[in-house]
């Protein structure tokens, strides 16, 4: 992905919610797009700023955002990150994070992935939500939530980070749009209908052996509190989901690190699987 030569979402707020200076804000969200566009991760944010808040992180990921978009890039959606006990053990972490997602980041089923794109990956299979209405907080409940909710796929986000050695604390995966990188989905939508998406079980192949197992109930309980939770917490920045963008809400088992050439499917009860295959590099 090059979301260097193509960011998101609307303007900019006229004060940055954190205690952070404006220029450092900059000067940051420059080192993480300048790794997009190089391949060479940076240490941590917080090492250079120790006091760097959850609400500075925003700010920083905001400030790429704006970057992005202002280059031609579109939003298509949203993701959940750090949902799971699961997830927060294995990156050190104990609450969520939400991040951006732009139209660069939707990977055919189709067609092999270029693993060059991508620093360090490692994939996380999710049941994707895609609205059918818009959805916003604060005081989204999950009634509202269901509501809104087109459809579910099965999908495999690809999640990346431009923090060398994955050495992150909340604020740096927060900063640097959640780890974010880009996602498979399947092409089979299916309504919720009587869904139970707490209790739907997956199951994660890699070159077609058994590499992990979860369910839907690792994500907050259900991915539908994952939802409820992104709709309030944008919501009190002013920002709603939109009909039609999609929603990932995290990750139903521990995520896996990805090679060149190797491939891995997700299969979920009741919604079916996603494939994601990426290429073998080049001599």
């Amino acid at each position: 992905m090059d979301p260097g030569s193509a960011p998101p979402e609307g303007g900019r707020p006229t004060t940055l919610p954190g205690p952070a200076a404006p220029e450092w804000v900059e000067k940051a969200a420059g080192a993480l797009l300048d790794a997009y566009a190089t391949g060479v991760p940076i240490p941590p944010l917080t090492a250079s700023h120790p006091g760097m808040s959850v609400d500075d992180a925003y700010a920083v990921q905001r400030a790429q955002a704006d970057a992005w978009t202002a280059a031609g890039a579109r939003i298509k959606g949203h993701k959940v990150g750090l949902t799971s006990a699961a997830m927060q053990r294995q990156m050190g972490v104990d609450q969520p994070d939400f991040g951006i997602l732009l139209d660069s980041m939707f990977l055919p089923e189709s067609a092999p992935i270029d693993t060059g794109r991508f620093l360090q990956p490692r994939v996380e299979p999710e049941i994707a939500f895609v609205l059918g209405r818009p959805l916003s907080g604060p005081g989204a409940t999950a009634a509202d939530a269901v509501a809104a909710v087109e459809y579910v796929l099965p999908a495999l986000e690809v999640i990346d980070s431009r923090i060398a050695d994955w050495k992150i604390t909340l604020p740096d995966t927060i900063a640097d749009n959640a780890s974010s990188g880009g996602l498979v989905l399947g092409t089979r939508p299916v309504r919720l209908g009587d869904l139970d998406l707490a209790l739907m079980g997956c199951l994660l192949h890699r070159d077609g052996v058994l590499i992990d197992t979860g369910a839907g109930g690792a994500v907050l309980g259900s991915p539908i509190n994952a939802l409820v939770w992104l709709a309030n917490v944008l919501g009190e920045r002013g920002i709603a989901l939109e009909a039609g963008h999609v929603v990932l809400p995290g990750s139903i088992t521990a995520a896996v690190p990805v090679a060149p050439g190797e491939t891995l499917t997700a299969t979920f009860a009741g919604i079916g699987s996603v494939t994601a295959r990426f290429g073998k590099e080049e001599a």
